[in-house]
C-alpha cells in the first residue's frame, strides 16, 4: 500500500490536532454495547439521540416550499445566488427562480441511468464553472462546464472531462461533489458493488477524491500523483466542512452500521474488512453510527456548529452537534425520503426530498425542495 502523508490539504485545510480532538471526544463518550464492533450510547449500540434544544442550530418547525414537481432530484449547488438542481434519471440540470419555477439549463449528454446511476452531484465555483458527476457508458465521470448566459438564461457550454472510468454500477456510485475551503474539487465514489475495490489504492472506487479544478492531483495529496485522499469507503454521499476546516462525511453501511466519519489524509475507513466502530488496528472508526434501516445517510450540510444529515431509508433529517459528534437528534421526520441537505449562500437550510426515485411513496407535489426555519444558539 502507498505511503501515508500527514501534510495539510491547503487553504484552511485540515488541522490534525483538531481532528484528533474530535475523535477523542466522540470515541471517549461511546460505550460498546454487545462486545467487539458494538456501537455508541444508544440502547442497541446506535447513536445516542440528543435533545434538539442542545443543538447550536436547529429547526423551529416552520418550513416553506422552494420548488416542487421535481423528478428524482439529487443535488443542489449555487452559481452566485442562483440555485441549480440535478435530476438523476432525466439528466437535466435545472435553474430555480425566486418564485419556485424551474427552467432547463441543459441535459448532460451520455448519461446512463438505472438504479442509483445517472446524473448525480453538482458543484459550482466562483468563476461560474459547473462541475458534474454522472454515470456514462464507460463508468462514472466528472466533467466541467462553463456556464453560458446569465441568471434566468443559463445554458451548458461544452464539457471538459476531468476524470473518467470511475467504476459504476446500478448501486454504490457515490456521486457527491463539493468545492472545498482549499479551492479543490472533492468527490465521493462508491465500491460499485465490488467491495474489494475500496481497499485497492489503485482503484478510484470506494474513495474520497481530491483534485484541482482541472482534474489534476494536488502536490499535497497523501498519495503522490493520485487523486485518492482516503480509502476503505463503501458508498459516501455526504460532505461537509466545519468552520475550522474539518471534513465530515456520511457513509452507507451494508447490514449493520451506517457511519459519520471525520476524514484524515491517507486514512483507511475499513470497508469491507470492518463496518462501524470496530477498534481494529489500521482503520479509522466512525465518530457516530446508525442502523441502516433508521438512517441511510445521504447529503449533509453544516450550519453554525450543527451538521444536518439527510436520511433516505430512515426518512428523517438528523442534526449532529459538531462539538459532540457521537450524538444526534431527529429534527424532521414527516417528509419521506431525504436526499440532500444544503446551506444557501445567505445561510438558510434547504432539504431535498427523494420520494420519486423508485423507492419512496411520492405525494402529489413531490419531489420538493423545502426551506427550514432555524433557531441559532
Amino acid at each position: 500500500m502507498m505511503r501515508r502523508s500527514r501534510r495539510a490539504a491547503g487553504g484552511r485545510g485540515y488541522r490534525t490536532t483538531a481532528v484528533a480532538a474530535l475523535l477523542a471526544l466522540a470515541l471517549g463518550g461511546c460505550t460498546a454495547s454487545g462486545g467487539p464492533g458494538g456501537g455508541a450510547d444508544g440502547p442497541d449500540g446506535g447513536a445516542d439521540e440528543n435533545s434538539a434544544s442542545a443543538l447550536p442550530a436547529s429547526p423551529t418547525g416552520g418550513r416553506s416550499v422552494v420548488a416542487s414537481g421535481l423528478a428524482a432530484p439529487w443535488s443542489v449547488t449555487f452559481v452566485g445566488e442562483v440555485p441549480l438542481v440535478s435530476e438523476r434519471d432525466s439528466a437535466r440540470v435545472l435553474e430555480l427562480a425566486d418564485d419556485g419555477t424551474v427552467r432547463e439549463v441543459g441535459v448532460v449528454e451520455g448519461v446512463v441511468t438505472g438504479g442509483e446511476a445517472g446524473l448525480l452531484g453538482l458543484a459550482a465555483d466562483d468563476a461560474g464553472r459547473l462541475f458534474v458527476y454522472s454515470t456514462g457508458a464507460d463508468g462514472n465521470r466528472i466533467e466541467r462546464y462553463d456556464l453560458e448566459g446569465s441568471p434566468g438564461s443559463f445554458a451548458l457550454g461544452d464539457p471538459a472531462t476531468l476524470v473518467e472510468g470511475i467504476p459504476a454500477a446500478s448501486n454504490h456510485d457515490g456521486g457527491r461533489l463539493a468545492l472545498g475551503p482549499d479551492g479543490m474539487v472533492w468527490a465521493t465514489t462508491g465500491d460499485a458493488g465490488d467491495p474489494s475495490r475500496s481497499q485497492d489504492p489503485e482503484s478510484l472506487a470506494g474513495k474520497i477524491l481530491r483534485m484541482t479544478p482541472d482534474g489534476e492531483a494536488p502536490d499535497d495529496n497523501p498519495f503522490p500523483g493520485s487523486l485518492v485522499y482516503s480509502l476503505g469507503h463503501r458508498n459516501v454521499q455526504g460532505l461537509a466542512w466545519t468552520d475550522d476546516g474539518t471534513l465530515f462525511v456520511t457513509e452507507f453501511g451494508q447490514n449493520t452500521w451506517d457511519e459519520l466519519n471525520v476524514v484524515e489524509p491517507g486514512a483507511n475507513y475499513g470497508w469491507p474488512e470492518v463496518e462501524g466502530i470496530a477498534g481494529a488496528e489500521g482503520f479509522v472508526d466512525p465518530v457516530q453510527q446508525w442502523r441502516p434501516g433508521e438512517a441511510s445517510p445521504s447529503g449533509m450540510a453544516h450550519v453554525d456548529g450543527t451538521l444536518f444529515v439527510a436520511n433516505l431509508g430512515g426518512e428523517v433529517l438528523r442534526a449532529v452537534p459538531v462539538e459532540a459528534p457521537s450524538t444526534s437528534a431527529v429534527v424532521v421526520e414527516d417528509e419521506g425520503r431525504l436526499r440532500d441537505a444544503v446551506v444557501t449562500p445567505d445561510g438558510e437550510l434547504w432539504i431535498v426530498t427523494n420520494n420519486t426515485d423508485g423507492r419512496g411513496t411520492p405525494g402529489p407535489d413531490d419531489d420538493r425542495i423545502l426551506r427550514l426555519d432555524l433557531t441559532r444558539g
